[in-house]
């Protein structure tokens, strides 16, 4: 099979990935082997490829927005192995970040199996959706909405669920006031997600061309960050992986805001005055996310008929997606699209 194979992490600049053949993975107790159709292109892909994390092991495919066809399921033959019993072989599944958890620890046993020290990540622990194929347990597999097709659902798997469960953490209620600060994949779910519970959103971000889409998809307002919204937001989500712009969403919030971080890497934080996270301002950092997440997440998007743009790349191309993102040149989310 094909695959956008990691060797040395590199920066995107130099086109680190490279296209190589290598054996289709054979699925085990309780895994499926997936064919893949579509296969997000995500920030966190990016701080992988450019080593910008630690790397637990390389070679590595990368990729974990995953949406294909299940071409065979493990067969459970080991003693005390376990057959596939969610899926068959022709059902459209997904596949996201969260790869398995230890289900045994307090973490897992508290609904927080994101948390676990067992965790692995799909595209970084596991090969990822960079490739024709890949295989998953199937407990940690999504049943993919069939409103969408294989390139819209693709980045609901992260962009989506990430922002999804950042409206959570930071309280985000109904007829509040939400400042989402960086507008590419999920902000631009995560603005309509809000917007289908009635909260109103204001939007900060570089790009005219971003800010253009962000009012298209009902913000209340767009503009750049150190711009005055017209009020101050109760809720505030930080999804660009700059520091710098902590002080700036603090800025924004009212007294008792809180501010959720939904980024997996963040470049340093500057000082700042204690002013701006005295009265009773929170910060909160969201951690990757549950299976209980996707599951809600894939429900609201199909409830809110939200609307997800996409900009498609060949497999071939990964590297460009990966240098367009970085240079936020990708309108909504980058999706690797293969025949």
């Amino acid at each position: 099979m094909k695959t956008m194979l990691l060797s040395n992490a590199g920066r995107a600049e130099g086109a680190p990935l490279r296209m190589t053949e290598r054996p289709v993975p054979h699925p085990g107790d309780g895994q499926v082997l997936i064919r893949t159709r579509a296969c997000g292109v995500c920030h966190t892909d990016l701080h992988i490829v450019e080593g910008e994390i630690p790397l637990p092991r390389l070679p590595l495919v990368p990729g974990h927005q995953v949406v294909g066809v299940v071409e065979q399921v493990g067969a459970g033959t080991r003693p005390g192995g376990a057959g596939v019993t969610r899926f068959s072989a022709g059902d459209r599944v997904g596949v996201a970040w969260l790869h398995s958890a230890c289900g045994a620890c307090a973490f897992c046993a508290r609904g927080e199996e994101n948390l676990c020290d067992g965790a692995r990540f799909t595209g970084y622990h596991v090969d990822g959706g960079y490739a024709e194929y890949l295989v998953a347990p199937q407990e940690f597999a999504y049943a993919v909405p069939s409103a969408y097709s294989d390139a819209e659902a693709a980045p609901l798997l992260c962009a989506g669920i990430i922002g999804y469960r950042a409206l959570r953490l930071c309280g985000a209620a109904p007829g509040e006031k939400v400042a989402l600060f960086g507008f590419g994949a999920s902000a631009h779910i995560t603005l309509q997600i809000a917007r289908h519970r009635g909260c109103e959103v204001y939007v900060f971000t570089r790009s005219e061309g971003h800010r253009r889409l962000a009012r298209s998809l009902g913000a209340a307002w767009a503009g750049q960050a150190g711009e005055a919204a017209p009020f101050p937001a109760d809720r505030a989500v930080l999804f660009a992986p700059s520091g710098r712009l902590i002080p700036e969403a603090l800025r924004a919030l009212r007294k008792g805001g809180t501010l959720a971080i939904a980024v997996i890497h963040l470049d340093a934080i500057p000082q700042m005055d204690y002013g701006l996270l005295f009265e009773e301002r929170t910060i909160r950092t969201v951690t990757a996310s549950t299976r209980r997440d996707g599951e809600d997440l894939l429900e609201a998007a199909a409830q809110a008929r939200v609307r997800v743009e996409t900009e498609a790349f060949p497999l071939a191309e990964a590297n460009r997606a990966l240098q367009a993102l970085k240079e936020g040149q990708i309108r909504g989310a980058g999706v690797l699209v293969l025949p």
